[in-house]
């Protein structure tokens, strides 16, 4: 189950230089956002610099969030940080056109020196583009596609206009279906309503069902939000038990308000995201392992182990995830489509060299470079890397700018699970299956039992607190 055997993961994973090609400027894109006329000297020079660049992300690869729709979508969740960004684009219809489409794909599968190449479809909600729109992805894929070369096709959607037409497609093609529950209906329902605020649970779950009957392979995303991070165990539960959901994503919602460092009522906070983080995690890690996978697990046992993090998030640099909007600008990550981030449009600069450009590389670096003292100097340092820049907006202890407000929580569930973790990234490191784990949790979980058990009111907990049995374990 780790990073060596991830599951395959929409919206998350990681996943050749196209010639120049010039459209008309589109009135609807923000300033900045057309690259003017190079000269031949200026192109010739930008490509030597740049070569060592390019040859690298081709060789890795990279993962691009195309939006079709921009941040168009039929329901309107009430923490949806993308919504806003229709403000980017004023007098647009948001759509993307077939030339862009053409191009996007061509440019993509070019970019890629790699066996395989995910083309990742987001929004707003992708669906709304309807399923022609993705029958000609499919037709231009196979154009372009190079032979040896596989095309994996995943998008992210709410669920709601998914029937039978759609997963039969997605089946045919081989979609892996990203699909956004937030667990039990009263708790999906708190936040994700449709545009007159009405619940889109029902909804959700028909097209889920959809899915299911026709074998198609999906995840759930499940954003973690003041109205269920203090229901942990209903919300796995229901997504292992009634979803059948065997990739799961946690996405912890984080809503910045005006005011310097403060959030949302909506949002998580650092504690509540720990504590449903280790809730779950001692669930999973006693009956679950091998059978149903986890995102922040998986990522966490690939740090344990020496790998790469499967998740942007957790590496030391960042870099290789962009976003596409549909009209083809280009910007550095899904969480920073605003002006100071795009990058250039892929109708006027191939998109290789937009992922190469010293812009891009130098937003990737900033995530390792731009961490306080705090955290280079913190034992969890190599699982976290400092989390996500977007939530980097409080104060160390000390008072230096730049931690993550997740922090307190994060390092409680890395501390949480470092035992399991070490063993199963000794059991990877010895050919053996870290589904092991349970077994040993088990007799550590016996011995413990026993130790309670032969335990005096005053005596110090043996299950490591601190305090004293009567007001630990003795107390229940």
């Amino acid at each position: 189950m780790s990073a060596l055997t991830k599951p395959r993961s929409s919206g998350s994973s990681a996943p050749h230089s196209a010639g120049r090609r010039t459209a008309p400027r589109d009135p609807a894109r923000p300033p900045g956002g057309t690259m003017g006329p190079m000269s031949a000297n200026d192109t010739d020079a930008s490509s030597a610099s740049a070569r060592p660049a390019i040859a690298r992300a081709r060789a890795r690869g990279f993962h691009v969030l195309a939006k079709p729709t921009g941040a168009i979508c039929n329901l309107d969740c009430q923490y949806c940080f993308f919504l806003s960004k229709e403000m980017l684009y004023p007098g647009s219809r948001f759509r993307m056109a077939d030339d862009l489409l053409d191009a996007y794909i061509r440019q993509l599968i070019e970019a890629h020196d790699t066996p395989e190449v995910t083309v990742a479809w987001q929004g707003g909600e992708p669906t709304l583009m309807g399923l022609d729109f993705f029958r000609r992805a499919i037709d231009y894929q196979e154009q372009y596609r190079r032979p040896g070369t596989r095309i994996v096709n995943t998008v992210q959607t709410n669920g709601t206009l998914i029937d039978d037409e759609w997963a039969a497609f997605f089946r045919q093609h081989q979609f892996l279906v990203g699909i956004s529950i937030d667990g039990p209906p009263a708790l999906h329902d708190a936040y994700r309503v449709d545009k007159g605020g009405n619940p889109t649970f029902d909804r959700v779950w028909r097209g889920l069902q959809a899915l299911r009957a026709r074998g198609v392979e999906y995840n759930v995303l499940t954003t973690v939000h003041r109205a269920n991070a203090g229901h942990p165990l209903d919300v796995y539960r229901f997504l292992r038990d009634e979803a059948g959901a065997r990739f799961i994503q946690l996405i912890p919602i984080v809503e910045r308000t005006d005011n310097g460092d403060e959030v949302s009522e909506r949002s998580v906070g650092a504690e509540a995201w720990g504590r449903f983080l280790i809730a779950v995690f001692d669930e999973w890690v006693r009956r679950d392992v091998g059978s149903v996978f986890v995102q922040t697990f998986d990522a966490a046992l690939a740090s344990w182990y020496g790998a790469p993090p499967s998740l942007c998030i957790f590496a030391e640099t960042c870099g290789e995830a962009l976003a596409l909007e549909h009209n083809g600008d280009l910007y550095s990550c899904d969480h920073f489509v605003e002006p100071a981030h795009l990058l250039g449009n892929i109708h006027n600069t191939p998109l290789i060299e937009l992922v190469a450009s010293e812009q891009q590389r130098a937003f990737g670096a900033a995530k390792r470079d731009t961490l306080p003292r705090y955290c280079r100097e913190c034992d969890v340092r190599f699982a976290c890397h400092g989390e996500c820049p977007k939530n980097r907006f409080i104060a160390t202890p000390d008072g230096e700018p730049g931690l993550n407000y997740l922090c307190a929580g994060y390092k409680a569930f890395f501390h949480h699970i470092d035992g399991p973790m070490r063993f199963m990234a000794g059991e990877l490191r010895h050919g053996r299956a870290p589904a092991n784990v349970m077994a040993e949790v088990a007799r550590g979980d016996r011995e413990l039992l026993d130790r309670l058990r032969a335990s005096g009111r005053n005596d110090a907990c043996p299950c490591g607190s601190g305090r004293k049995f009567k007001r630990c374990h003795g107390a229940a």
